[in-house]
């Protein structure tokens, strides 16, 4: 049986693991020793509690394995995906780092090294639809994708909580957002252009603009192209008020004898508030739009997704609408269906219609599902 490490066991990691397991040996490797725990009394699953920003038991880690899945927060993400590839490891890469991820593509392809990065819900399945929706028009002219992870139940004053550390949240509302526009790359404060949209079951929604096109700005030759994050009504006006009065500064500040930065103190304090416990229910919905001309007629592709939390694996959606994305590329990339050196961005898969498919039943026998209309 083929041997996978999923390199951070959290929130994401753990259901990614128990996902693979049956079908591939698997070892989870994570700090938090109580996330291990959980793991190991759910499945046959290794645990190794190891600190992954130490590169001498990481090398160890990646010794002895066919595959990687790298599940670690962004701040680590760049390094433990290049500790992967120096170790000759095929790997689905969620990490969602700042660094330009292609850096790693020589190397990656001089160690004979398959990596798939980005490779969630979005980014992930929002690149792989981009990219498959080239391959199905003419003559393509705009791409709208609209995402956000919410909880079930709305409460004050957030109406919001995470499956991920509240700083990686913050950065959505702090990064400068790059659009295109007429061909041209266009940068806009995060959280701004807001408006409404309706999305069937949930209702009306706040759509407003982040950073979340990532490398499809250089992958796809379209001329206009926008991403934006869903939430409740009236959470990013919130979000504006904390930006503007300084709450999430990095510079530090002196309080009495200690000096802190604002942003370290926000995250404490929503960290408590954003945090999505075990059994609380959260949903994720998705719309990627593609318009262009097939055969000289305007032509729109579009995909919806909604998702909600599993009662029956008490797993949260934003972790199944990610994990399962990941695990699908990696039995995309373990099957040889797709195995090509090189770093790969999802919307390079998305131009194999092939292997865009496999993707889609994948995470459509575990109830994640993209529906699809032509019009």
């Amino acid at each position: 049986m083929q041997k996978v490490i999923v390199l951070g066991g959290g929130l994401v990691g753990g259901p990614i693991a128990l996902d693979l397991t049956g079908d591939f040996k698997v070892t989870v490797a994570d700090v938090n020793n109580a996330a291990l725990g959980k793991l190991s009394k759910k499945a046959n699953i290794e645990i190794k509690l190891t600190d992954l920003r130490n590169q001498n038991e990481l090398r160890e880690l990646l010794s002895d394995t066919d595959f990687a899945i790298n599940a670690v927060p962004g701040f680590m993400g760049f390094r433990t995906l290049e500790a992967c590839i120096m170790a000759g490891v095929d790997t689905i890469d969620i990490a969602f780092m700042p660094e330009n991820v292609m850096e790693l593509d020589e190397i990656a392809r001089k160690n004979n090294v398959c990596v798939i990065s980005d490779m969630g819900v979005a980014p992930g399945m929002s690149n792989l639809l981009a990219g498959y929706a080239g391959t199905m028009l003419d003559d393509y002219q705009k791409l709208e994708i609209y995402v956000g992870g919410l909880p079930k139940v709305r409460i004050w004053p957030w109406e919001y909580k995470a499956v991920f550390s509240p700083v990686d949240v913050i950065e959505e509302y702090t990064r400068p957002a790059r659009l295109v526009r007429d061909g041209k790359i266009v940068v806009k404060p995060a959280l701004s252009e807001p408006e409404l949209i309706d999305i069937p079951v949930i209702g009306t929604l706040e759509a407003f603009n982040s950073d979340g096109l990532r490398s499809l700005i250089n992958t796809l030759d379209v001329p206009d192209m926008v991403e934006k994050t869903l939430r409740y009504r009236g959470h990013s006006e919130l979000m504006r008020v904390l930006s503007h009065a300084g709450f999430f500064s990095t510079q530090e500040i002196k309080t009495g004898n200690s000096f802190v930065t604002p942003l370290d103190f926000t995250s404490e304090i929503l960290f408590r508030q954003w945090k999505l416990n075990e059994f609380e229910e959260d949903l994720t919905v998705m719309k990627v739009i593609a318009r262009g001309l097939k055969s000289g007629k305007e032509t729109e592709i579009s995909w919806d997704l909604y998702d909600e939390y599993s009662h029956s694996t008490g797993i949260h959606s934003m972790a199944r609408t990610t994990g399962y994305a990941a695990t699908s590329a990696l039995r995309l990339v373990a099957s040889q269906k797709f195995r090509q050196t090189g770093v790969h961005v999802p919307e390079f898969i998305g131009r194999l219609p092939e292997c865009v498919e496999f993707m889609l039943k994948e995470q459509e026998k575990r109830g994640v599902v993209y529906k699809r209309s032509v019009v």
